[in-house]
């Protein structure tokens, strides 16, 4: 077997998708290798077993959660699915509840709805900046399709769109999904629960239903340990009252038997 035809064999194996020096300089190595082992049958085996264990220690080098940023969702084709979990807080109920429900949006309203996470932004540190990067790398040129974008680590996120999206939603919408139900829910790591309000708002705006109000921070409330100054005022009043009382009492009974005792004697 030719050297080029062992390499280009082994040539999947050796791609990645990191991009570090160190990795770059693994895979060079590993491929070298390659080139200067007998082209024998026990040779080649040789050299996929070195070429595996490499990749499997590249891999294992660098965390998954890691990788999810921006640059995955952005390299990625355009989805075929409703959904893109990237950043994998979806659960398999809230999967496919979404998905059926967009589905079943688009095939009524000819609006499209795709629900992204993502970890983190690296690079792009606006939510809104990064959706409309989605949408112009996703569905260029369609006006009714629009991408509802959760960043978790941010607890942050987007509702953007064509014109024609925008358009239908409303930026009253907009402002309340992303100033509501991401903001309280995410602030709790509740992710399942704002993608689900979300999209169930979102829903009810585009097949003009009745839309859903959004969720309302519980306040605390504090609990008074302290009188206000009417309350202290009136108290001071009703002391008053009762110190004059009993002074009443102590100074005009004695003075009342007295005069009493006098007026029998006589």
């Amino acid at each position: 077997m030719s050297q080029a035809l062992v390499c280009a064999k082994l040539a999947p194996q050796c791609s990645s998708r990191m991009t570090t020096r160190s990795n770059a300089r693994a895979r060079a190595v590993v491929c070298q290798a390659a080139r200067s082992a007998p082209a024998s049958t026990d040779a080649v085996d040789i050299q996929k077993r070195i070429v595996a264990g490499a990749a499997a220690a590249m891999i294992a080098a660098t965390p998954l959660a890691a990788s999810a940023n921006e640059f995955d969702l952005l390299s990625s084709g355009t989805p075929d699915t409703y959904i893109v979990d990237d950043a994998s807080v979806l659960n398999r109920t809230t999967r496919d509840s979404i998905s059926s429900k967009l589905k079943d949006l688009e095939v009524k309203t000819g609006y499209r709805v795709e629900v992204a996470t993502v970890r983190k932004l690296e690079f792009e540190s606006d939510a809104f900046a990064f959706g409309d990067k989605l949408v112009n790398k996703w569905f260029k040129g369609d006006d009714k399709k629009g991408i509802f974008l959760v960043v978790t680590s941010a607890k942050d996120g987007a509702l953007t769109g064509g014109q024609k999206f925008m358009g239908a939603i409303g930026d009253d919408l907009i402002d309340s999904v992303i100033g509501e139900n991401v903001s309280i829910f995410t602030e709790e790591e509740k992710y399942n629960e704002a993608v689900t309000s979300s999209v169930t708002r979102i829903a009810a705006k585009l097949t003009g239903g009745e839309v859903p109000e959004g969720p309302k921070r519980e306040e605390k409330v504090r609990k008074r340990t302290y009188r206000t100054r009417a309350e202290t005022a009136s108290k001071k009043d009703a002391t008053s009252t009762i110190v004059l009382t009993l002074l009443f009492i102590s100074v005009v009974v004695p003075m009342l038997q007295y005069f009493g005792y006098t007026n029998a004697d006589d």
